[in-house]
């Protein structure tokens, strides 16, 4: 008995850096699809040097050992049946989407709010004359990006959310393996996972903390894992641990042994680490610059913000944390869960696989 199989789809990721989360979900794609993905990408940045599993069905090709021409010749081979493109910074990724457009999905894909500078201005202005003739369709984070699709001139038929997502599985595993002890002695230890600069906040987050304990003396721990320019100023205060950077594989020991998570970035296009703190089963404290709280804090609900670059604003959000009883915690962390199944891999894998069907002959 013969069987004809339809041939497998081939989906290309014209990728920046690659991160865990983005390949949960191609993996997903190519468990849950017939579907090939090539994927072309910059080196591993050395500030955060993630280690990733090797994928069956999955390609991938150095971006830096390819001259332009390479890389076209390369992308008219795989002939693709549908194209992520990270940003439009590279102009010969720009070039494969022209060619490509109207034959399969040519998608954009961008994190950056919309501030309303001189920049931005111009560069949509500018945006609206050429994409029309590169990209199919936009895909974007979440709310705060979809004004910016707009200004790109991308109807709003063609603007889509949900381009980031956690591991939401492992991590709502992560709730579950630590429900009961979590119940029955919550740990007063806050958590930070980030790279340490200017920017991430870190500075303001340290001097809240410390000031917390000199004027609210507590047993709260502030415990952090990342690297970056800021190791040079860790605090040396005895509720404050570093604990460097830590790959995403070893997080459950910190999960296990802390109970709030924090994200005090005065700038976070999005802010992936908090869907997965959230589905972890944490209260979530975030500035409000950081737009994942858009989908997944809901103030006094499961977390709090505070203003961006402020201390003293996230001084009175950590007064008003410590003086939360256990069980509070708890069903903030219980909502965080509801919230964070919003966005998951498979949303993800499913709204890739609908693109390439679209355009299916």
């Amino acid at each position: 008995m013969t069987t004809n199989l339809a041939p497998r789809k081939k989906a290309l990721f014209l990728y920046n850096r690659l991160a865990g989360y983005f390949l949960d979900c191609v993996k997903q794609l190519t468990q849950s699809y017939p579907v090939d993905v090539h994927i072309v990408k910059l080196p591993v940045n050395q500030v955060a040097p993630f280690q990733f599993e090797t994928l069956p069905n999955v390609t991938m090709y150095n971006r830096n050992e390819l001259t332009n021409k390479q890389l076209m010749q390369l992308c008219d081979e795989i002939n693709p049946d549908f194209i992520f493109c990270n940003g439009w910074v590279d102009k010969t990724y720009l070039a494969i989407c022209r060619k490509f457009k109207g034959r399969v999905a040519t998608v954009l894909t961008l994190d950056n709010p919309w501030l309303g500078t001189a920049k931005q201005y111009i560069g949509s202005a500018i945006a609206q004359l050429s994409f029309r003739f590169i990209f199919s369709d936009v895909w974007v984070p979440g709310p705060p990006h979809v004004i910016y699709a707009r200004k790109l001139g991308f109807k709003p038929q063609q603007i889509f959310t949900g381009k980031y997502t956690a591991n939401y599985e492992w991590f709502y595993n992560q709730y579950k393996l630590n429900y009961e002890a979590k119940h029955q002695n919550f740990p007063k230890r806050i958590i930070y996972v980030g790279r340490y600069t200017t920017l991430k906040g870190v500075e303001e987050m340290w001097q809240a903390f410390i000031k917390l304990q000199q004027t609210h003396p507590n047993p709260w721990e502030l415990w952090c894992l990342g690297k970056g320019e800021h190791e040079a100023i860790f605090p040396k205060h005895p509720n404050i641990k570093n604990f460097g950077f830590v790959q995403p594989a070893n997080l459950n020991t910190f999960i296990a042994q802390t109970g709030v998570f924090i994200l005090p970035s005065k700038i976070e296009h999005w802010g992936v680490v908090v869907h997965e703190f959230a589905a972890a089963g944490y209260p979530i404290i975030t500035s409000n610059r950081t737009n994942a709280s858009s989908v997944f804090l809901k103030e006094g609900i499961n977390g709090f913000t505070f203003k961006s670059a402020d201390a003293e604003s996230l001084y009175q959000v950590l007064l008003r944390l410590i003086s939360l009883p256990d069980d509070a915690l708890l069903a903030m962390g219980d909502a965080s869960v509801l919230l964070a199944a919003a966005i998951t891999p498979n949303t993800w894998s499913d709204r890739v696989w609908q693109w390439i069907k679209a355009y299916e002959k």
